[in-house]
């Protein structure tokens, strides 16, 4: 078939490689523009960008598509069977959607209709879901809303972060839309009414921890928020990140006032039960050990981290 790719972050890549290795034309990559990143600014292109470039596809960079009748007619030039979606960044109007022959399948990383919207992956973790997985759906100009054709599932284990669930999910994608283009595609099924869940993009303020909470959701969120935006808390007005933690097993007795450091390590009181500082980084210094944050700032016997 002759398609048309449309995907940004480093997610997409293993989409557009399967793409390629099963012998269909990708005939155009659309991706987000190169943006700044890093402490430099470096203008950087999108690991779906820099993918493409390597096998020779052409690659476009809108920034927007809405309203844009110059790059609709440049799409519609491109006379595909179908574009393939996956983590791209934009929502695409109707009218892009009705532009290839068989319309657009997008690769979203959750079962639908849990969790439509741009972060499924650290929604998930966060939450505390047993599983996640894969949707193929027949995309409309919804968000996220579009009917069925497959869904693959997977568990979530519990080390799992965002960034392993990401790696593991990403490949599944790719290797289920291989799969699909092989064979006639299915009849697509209206995702339920029931069970709709949303959630929008993950931003930096979204990592500070709420000590009120329970050891368990804390930990399930610090795992969501790595490797960004990386749970991070306050003691005395200074802003810490936090590197590492676990839950703790073992029963303490002791004043359950939420956000309280334990002596003589960094266990922390929470809204149910105890979590262990092992990592953390104080602004403008390098990630320690709890020992050595310990030794280097004296804490009194009250110190406890701000919440939210």
């Amino acid at each position: 078939m002759r398609l048309i790719f449309m995907g940004s972050p480093e997610f997409s890549v293993p989409a557009l490689n399967a793409l390629i290795e099963s012998g269909h034309e990708v005939v155009a990559v659309y991706t987000q523009p190169p943006r700044p990143t890093g402490r430099g600014n470096k203008i950087t292109k999108q690991p779906v960008h820099l993918a493409a470039e390597k096998a020779g596809i052409e690659v476009r960079c809108p920034e927007r598509l809405r309203k844009r009748p110059e790059i609709l007619k440049e799409l519609q030039e491109l006379k595909a069977d179908l574009a393939v979606v996956c983590a791209y960044g934009l929502l695409l109007p109707q009218e892009v959607l009705d532009a290839p022959r068989l319309g657009c399948i997008n690769i979203h990383a959750s079962i639908l209709p849990r969790w439509r919207g741009a972060s499924p992956i650290q929604a998930a973790i966060a939450a505390g879901d047993k599983e996640t997985g894969v949707t193929l759906m027949q995309m409309d100009a919804g968000l996220d809303t579009g009917d069925i054709l497959e869904i693959s599932r997977l568990p979530i284990l519990p080390e799992d972060t965002a960034e392993t669930l990401s790696a593991r999910l990403s490949h599944l994608g790719a290797e289920r839309i291989k799969h699909l283009l092989q064979n006639p595609l299915p009849s697509p099924t209206p995702q339920p009414t029931e069970g709709v869940t949303t959630v929008g993009r993950l931003k930096r303020e979204d990592a500070q921890i709420d000590w009120h909470q329970s050891a368990q959701e804390i930990e399930n969120k610090f795992r969501a928020y790595q490797p960004w935006p990386g749970s991070f808390t306050y003691l005395n007005g200074e802003k810490l990140k936090i590197g590492d933690l676990k839950i703790v097993k073992t029963p303490i007795q002791h004043s359950t006032k939420p956000g309280l450091i334990i002596a003589p390590d960094l266990t922390v009181a929470t809204g149910n039960g105890f979590v262990s500082i092992e990592k953390i980084q104080k602004p403008g210094r390098k990630m320690v050990s709890a020992k050595d944050f310990l030794n280097g700032n004296h804490l009194e016997s009250d110190a406890a981290f701000d919440s939210k």
